[in-house]
C-alpha cells in the first residue's frame, strides 16, 4: 500500500507529466492549520526544506496558519533535520498545568505555549526573518466590532455571529473577522488576497513571536493575542479561522511555477467554520498550479486509533500524557514512508498525479 498520494491541479498535472517534480519550480509552500495533524508531515518537511530545496536557488514564499505558521517559521531556522525534530518533540511532549482529571484552562495553555515559542524562537527572530531564500507570511484572524476584544460574553456572542454570517457566504464573515497577514517586507506575497477581507502588515523581529502565537490561538482553547505591534489594534486569533487550509489564489502567480503543498488530507478547506460545509471542500481554479502531497487515507487507518494525531487525543488519553506521546511518536515514525515515497517520485522524472 502506498503511504503518499500526489494530487495536482490541471496546470500542475501537465507540468508533472512533462518534467516531473522539480525543486526549482516551487514558488510557494503553504502550511495548513490542523493542530497535531501537522506532525505527520515532519519527515516530509525535513527532506523538502533540507536537501531537496537546498539543491535549488530561487526564492520561496512560506505561508502558514496555526501549526503551519510554526512549521514555516521553523523552516527559516535553517537546520531542517534538527529543527523539525525539535518541533515534533516539543509538540508531542507538551504539558500544561491543570488540576488532575481536568482539562487545562485557556490561560494555562496560552502561558505554556507562549513559553515554548519563546524557548524555541526567542533571540532567533532575526535569523527567521533573514533567511536568504525563504519569505515568511504568518496568517492570523483579527476580530472586528464585538470581537475586537476578548471577553467572557462577547467572544462566544461574536463567534456565533461569525458562524451565522459564514453560513450565508464566506465573504460575509469578514464583518466579524478579517485576515491579517504578517509578511516578510522584502517581497510581497506572489498572489492577491482578493477572496476575503484582508490586510498585510510588516513582519518584524518585534512582532514575530506574538504573530505566531496569535496564529496558533484557537478560540476558547487559547486566549486571544491583543494589539500585536505594527498591526491594527484588536484581538487576534488562530489564522485557521479565516484560512484553515489556505485555499488562496495560487493560480494567479506569474510564470509556470508551482505551489507545493505538504498537507494531511486531499481537501483544501477555506476556513475553519467551513469544515461542516462539504460544498466548500472541492478544488477551485485557485488550485490549478498546486501540487499537494497527502497521506493515503487507507494508510492512515494503519496508524494508532486508525487516524492522524488530533486534538481529540487530549481528551482520549486525559492525564496519561505518556500514552498519548507514545501513539503520536509511532505515527511520526510511520510517516518516514511519506519522505521515502516522495524521494522515489521525484527520481522518476515524470509523475501521473491524481486530480485534486
Amino acid at each position: 500500500m502506498q503511504a503518499l498520494h500526489i494530487h495536482a491541479g490541471p496546470r500542475a498535472r501537465s507540468l508533472l507529466a512533462e518534467r516531473g517534480l522539480r525543486a526549482q519550480d516551487v514558488r510557494v509552500i503553504p502550511g495548513a492549520a490542523g493542530g497535531p495533524k501537522g506532525l505527520i508531515l515532519k519527515s516530509l518537511d525535513q527532506h523538502i526544506f533540507g536537501p531537496w530545496l537546498g539543491a535549488s536557488t530561487q526564492e520561496v514564499h512560506l505561508v502558514g496558519a496555526s501549526i503551519g505558521a510554526w512549521r514555516m517559521a521553523t523552516a527559516c531556522l535553517g537546520d531542517a533535520e534538527g529543527e523539525f525534530e525539535r518541533l515534533a518533540h516539543e509538540y508531542v511532549y507538551q504539558r500544561y498545568d491543570s488540576k488532575p482529571g481536568k482539562m487545562p484552562t485557556a490561560e494555562d495553555v496560552t502561558r505554556g505555549f507562549r513559553s515554548k515559542l519563546l524557548e524555541v524562537f526567542g533571540g532567533r527572530e532575526q535569523q527567521v526573518l533573514s533567511h536568504a531564500r525563504y519569505r515568511l507570511h504568518v496568517f492570523t484572524s483579527r476580530g472586528r466590532h464585538v470581537l475586537a476584544r476578548e471577553g467572557r460574553l462577547r467572544t462566544p456572542a461574536g463567534y456565533l455571529g461569525a458562524f451565522a454570517a459564514n453560513l450565508m457566504a464566506r465573504r460575509a464573515m469578514g464583518a466579524w473577522l478579517e485576515r491579517v497577514v504578517f509578511s516578510d517586507p522584502r517581497d510581497p506575497l506572489p498572489m492577491p488576497l482578493h477572496d476575503y477581507r484582508s490586510r498585510q502588515v510588516e513582519l518584524t523581529a518585534h512582532n514575530l513571536l506574538p504573530a505566531v502565537l496569535a496564529s496558533c490561538s484557537i478560540p476558547f482553547w487559547l486566549q486571544a493575542v491583543h494589539d500585536i505591534p505594527g498591526g491594527p489594534r484588536g484581538a487576534y486569533w488562530d489564522g485557521g479561522i479565516t484560512d484553515y487550509h489556505l485555499h488562496l489564489d495560487y493560480a494567479s502567480m506569474i510564470g509556470d511555477g508551482i505551489a507545493l503543498y505538504p498537507h494531511f488530507q486531499r481537501q483544501v478547506i477555506p476556513g475553519w467554520l467551513d469544515k461542516a460545509l462539504k460544498g466548500r471542500h472541492g478544488a477551485t481554479a485557485f488550485l490549478d498550479n498546486v501540487v499537494l502531497l497527502a497521506p493515503n487515507p487507507e494508510w492512515v487507518k494503519t496508524l494508532p486509533r486508525g487516524k492522524l494525531p488530533d486534538r481529540d487525543d487530549f481528551k482520549h488519553y486525559g492525564d496519561d500524557t505518556d500514552a498519548r506521546a507514545k501513539a503520536w511518536l509511532r505515527a511520526i515514525a510511520e510517516s518516514e514512508r511519506l519522505r521515502e515515497e516522495f524521494v522515489t517520485a521525484c527520481e522518476r522524472g515524470r509523475i501521473d498525479a491524481l486530480p485534486l
